[in-house]
């Protein structure tokens, strides 16, 4: 569908005054605009991107790999045999990090100086999403085709608890307090649960969104910026009682991050767009703009030192026998966008 630019913001605006009272008219851009592709070439398809703005290191999910990059977009090396990869955590304090291995229901973890594997552990099915929890000390997965969170303790490589959802789990956050935020997909529901009693809070439904997939939370207002990618709205909700404060259109999210200090939320979408909303205050946000990425463009990292944004991508074209675009050879790479 081709839209002019200018159409889109408009639209987009004045749905989003429509839809809720909480938003204000934007009177400052990002000035965002693409800066660089980082190319990697290698075939093979993608999830997660995570961002070290310590080491100043990408760690790409590319088919059986983790692919590794310095932010100038230089190689740094691989990660080998990550069945599946979806994402990967790291844990500065303790030298390592983890990858999720869809295929392999497993996570493996590997040394963050020399990227060398230091084993391969067992969670649940189909691991997805994968963040470290300050709070517990714990590793976190969000299981597709169990429908359950692995608790994974890093410093004994054990499994700890297994936490039951009742939902296809997308992404997870926690408020750093002992609460767990899960997008539930299916049921377009947040889950909660406790991060130390590993056991099920409650449950909010999302109000205006559906599909949950990408999600961040402010932890200073304890609001929660969820990606719907059904609907394609960008649902604002209070961490606190599930309470809709706003919403906004967005386009087809895969992911979603949030600037602690900019107060800007990114939906990264498939269509080649990054839609963001501004923080005004805890109940107060307003449209910003669509910044233009590239299609297939559907995860993002975020460096939370320099602001930029990082986004993996590749040419496809059509698919004669239905389904997904096909990807198209040698044209994987890594989008830097920023000011």
């Amino acid at each position: 569908m081709k839209f002019i630019k200018n159409t889109i913001a408009a639209t987009l605006l004045c749905s989003a005054i429509i839809t809720t009272p909480f938003v204000a008219l934007s009177q400052q851009k990002t000035g965002f605009k693409i800066l660089a592709n980082h190319k990697i070439g290698s075939s093979g398809g993608w999830d997660y991107i995570t961002v070290d703005a310590i080491s100043k290191r990408l760690y790409v999910s590319h088919g059986t790999q983790v692919i590794v990059l310095n932010t100038a977009g230089d190689s740094v090396g691989v990660i080998p045999n990550t069945q599946g990869v979806h994402g990967i955590a790291l844990i500065p304090s303790m030298g390592k990090g983890y990858t999720s291995n869809g295929r392999a229901n497993t996570v493996t973890e590997f040394d963050l100086k020399t990227l060398k594997v230091l084993g391969e552990y067992p969670v649940g099915q189909n691991p997805d999403a994968i963040f470290y929890d300050e709070f517990s000390k714990k590793v976190i997965t969000c299981n597709g085709r169990s429908k359950d969170a692995t608790v994974f303790d890093p410093a004994t490589n054990k499994v700890v608890a297994t936490v039951a959802l009742g939902d296809k789990p997308e992404t997870a956050v926690s408020d750093g307090k002992g609460k767990i935020f899960v997008n539930g997909e299916t049921t377009s529901n947040i889950i909660v649960f406790d991060a130390s009693t590993y056991k099920v809070l409650t449950k909010y439904k999302i109000d205006g969104g559906e599909a949950p997939t990408g999600l961040d939370i402010d932890r200073k207002t304890n609001r929660l910026f969820i990606a719907c990618s059904d609907s394609k709205t960008m649902v604002i909700m209070d961490a606190a009682n599930g309470k809709t404060i706003a919403k906004f259109p967005i386009g087809d999210s895969d992911g979603l991050v949030f600037d602690q200090s900019l107060k800007l939320a990114y939906a990264s979408n498939n269509e080649g767009t990054i839609s963001v909303v501004r923080e005004l205050s805890a109940d107060k946000f307003e449209f910003v703009e669509n910044i233009t990425s590239q299609p297939s463009a559907r995860t993002i990292g975020l460096d939370q030192t320099t602001h930029h944004l990082f986004l993996p991508a590749a040419k496809t074209e059509p698919n004669t026998a239905g389904g997904r675009p096909k990807q198209v050879p040698g044209s994987f790479h890594v989008i830097e966008v920023g000011k």
